[in-house]
């Protein structure tokens, strides 16, 4: 941390540990092949394969067997299992307990209320069916799928241009009769309509007056054709002046408007390949889903429309909705004398009225977010500053009380505060290595997870002075994050590649492991209860769906290779910052970034090349709004907020 410039390095497993588990396999391997080979092979003579891939043949053939039905002796088919643990084609078992009431294995005695559908052996005989088959197929089986696949998805694309150019047509005709009746509004002659009032007052005076003398009545009549007329002119004239400036106006929104449109056929021009992959997809996953009848009634959202272009048209809509990053506020965390400005953490209470900072510098920071919008960046300061013995790794606001905030610090110390005493209300100092990560739950507000260095993630309660539950890992663990629908899932991200989700009523095991990064995860965040965003120091970001285990989406475009740069989600946006001192925000459909901002130096001499001195430390959404909080590495802070 000598200068600016050094960053907080994300941990990652030494060359050594990760190699050994590589290197030992292929020892042995030569040992085996020099002990099958013995002496060289005599010249046109053919080496055998040996004894590991005849038991490699062998253990396919005993697994192949292992999924036989009992009964048929064929590969089950819609396999149920047995309350005495056996598994037959359903249509199998069924036939033989229409004759008999035991087990054809044991023998025990059974019936059919004791059977029950074996859904894992059903998926694994789907997707072991599948690879059978995509081996056995020839090249010109691979190309007839493959053409399969192109004429369907050529069918989708002229069902969905026909319901579009209907829905056209449809919206063009209602246009046109609200023009008409526009223009019959703007056509439809004012001094008639002044005309009635002004006659009915003229002979109410009349009225009244009519005792009066001969020349009285003519002088006042005479004065309230005046009147009338001029106000009749006056009504003229403002009407003129209202036609023009609606005018002149409807031609300033029309170039605006267009300017938009311009704006976003480029946008869409640009990234047409990933949204063309996007819009399959949906249409496929659409398709796919359709035979179900909840999805038939869903499907029916627009008349014409299948519930895939539904999909595909609110991603469209929500990714060309903004193109860039705007500044609405600035300040500077740190000073410039002090070389400890980087923002670790950024983070909005439970409300957005307020948001809290740490990092380095040893300080947690508490600023107002109205005033930090209307005050110039000189003149802000915390209205809350808490003062603690080491550097600051992250912060975590409870969820329900904006009066509980949670830090962890490079000393391994995971401390709760109280910001209006400015007091510690508990510290846990059971990890023995620097914490990196810490985070409330947003159901059960008494919790909070942390992660460390020590290869542990401890569970505490605030109404404990000790850990509820603890988890060792075999890799330093970089950041944890609750689900949001549960006080009892957590994912864990660590320096072995992997993310890792618990159950903490079972911690003896993962959930599941979601593999596809190569390098340490340094974040996870829930966008949703069933989608989880992934950072990494390889320099992607990754999506997945908590009931699977392959990434949904991959992100690139930003450059993380060594530093924590944050990570931020919302409902459709993910944002994260990168070592080119620039805040990537991606859509969640979209592969590359849908928008970017690129944060200056405050030192003249440093601006040239500040891109390699400097990067985003920091980032964090203001609940679902566009608007988002980014720091970098120099202490700078900005309010972004997504523009057209």
């Amino acid at each position: 941390m000598g200068g600016s410039s050094a960053g907080v390095l994300v941990p990652s497993v030494s060359k050594a540990d990760e190699m050994g588990a590589s290197v030992t396999p292929l020892a042995v391997s030569s040992s085996e092949t020099t002990d099958v080979a013995g002496a060289p092979a005599a010249e046109g003579e053919t080496v055998p394969d040996g004894s590991r891939d005849g038991a490699a043949v062998e253990a396919d053939a005993e697994r192949d067997r292992d999924l036989l039905c009992p009964i048929c002796m064929g590969v089950i088919k819609d396999a149920f299992l047995t309350a005495c643990g056996h598994c037959f084609c359903y249509m199998c078992i069924v036939t033989h307990l229409n004759n008999k009431s035991d087990c054809p294995c044991c023998g025990n005695y059974l019936t059919k209320s004791h059977l029950y559908p074996n859904f894992l052996l059903n998926k694994l005989l789907k997707k072991q069916c599948v690879r059978q088959i995509a081996k056995s197929a020839s090249p010109i089986e691979h190309l007839r799928v493959a053409l399969k696949q192109v004429q369907t998805d050529m069918q989708f694309i002229k069902d969905d241009i026909n319901a579009v150019e209907k829905h056209r047509t449809e919206l063009y005709r209602v246009r046109e009769r609200y023009s008409v009746k526009l223009r019959m509004l703007f056509d439809d002659p004012i001094p008639t309509k002044l005309w009635a009032p002004t006659a009915d007052q003229h002979n109410s005076i009349l009225i009244s007056n009519s005792r009066n003398s001969r020349s009285s009545l003519v002088r006042t009549g005479s004065d309230n054709l005046q009147i009338r007329s001029n106000d009749v002119t006056a009504q003229l004239n403002h009407q003129e002046h209202q036609r023009k400036d609606a005018f002149s106006g409807s031609e300033t929104s029309s170039l605006i408007q267009s300017g938009r449109v311009i704006a976003r056929k480029r946008k869409i021009q640009a990234q047409f390949k990933e949204l063309q992959e996007c819009y399959l997809q949906k249409r496929r996953l659409g398709a796919s889903q359709s035979h179900h009848p909840k999805e038939k009634v869903d499907a029916k959202v627009r008349e014409g429309y299948h519930v895939g272009l539904e999909d595909f048209q609110s991603i469209l809509t929500t990714f060309t909705k903004y193109s860039r990053l705007r500044v609405i506020a600035e300040l500077r965390h740190g000073d410039l004398f002090h070389s400890a400005n980087i923002v670790s953490s950024i983070e909005f209470d439970c409300d957005d009225e307020y948001f809290a900072t740490a990092g380095v510098s040893k300080r947690i920071k508490v600023f107002e977010f109205s005033t930090v919008l209307n005050q110039p960046s000189e003149v802000n300061c915390p209205v809350v500053e808490l003062a603690t013995r080491s550097k600051l790794s992250c912060l975590s606001w409870n969820k329900y009380s904006k009066n509980v905030i949670a830090s962890s610090d490079y000393e391994g110390i995971v401390t709760v505060w109280d910001v209006t005493t400015r007091q510690s209300i508990m510290e846990y100092e059971e990890h023995e290595k620097r914490a990196w990560s810490v985070d409330f739950s947003r159901t059960e507000p008494s919790m909070l997870v942390s992660g460390s260095d020590d290869c542990k993630v401890k569970v505490w309660s605030t109404k404990q002075e000790a850990s509820v539950i603890n988890i060792d890992m075999k890799a330093n663990i970089c950041c944890v994050k609750y689900n949001p629908g549960s006080s009892v899932h957590v994912a864990v991200g660590s320096a072995d590649h992997k993310i890792h989700y618990f159950d903490l009523r079972n911690t003896s095991s993962p959930l599941c492991v979601f593999k596809g990064h190569w390098k340490a995860v340094s974040y996870v965040k829930f966008l949703s209860t069933n989608e989880l965003a992934s950072a990494s120091t390889d320099s992607t970001l990754r999506l997945w769906d908590v009931n699977g285990t392959c990434p949904v989406r991959t992100f690139v475009g930003h450059t993380n290779e060594k530093n924590f740069v944050g990570l931020t989600v919302n409902n459709e946006y993910i944002a994260c910052g990168s070592e080119t001192n620039e805040v990537c925000v991606y859509h969640k459909a979209i592969l590359t970034p849908a928008a970017r901002h690129k944060f200056g130096s405050w030192d003249l001499d440093d601006a040239e090349d500040d891109a390699g001195l400097y990067f985003i430390s920091a980032v964090c959404w203001k609940s679902d709004s566009p608007t988002m909080l980014a720091a970098n590495s120099q202490g700078t802070i900005k309010v972004l907020v997504l523009a057209a």
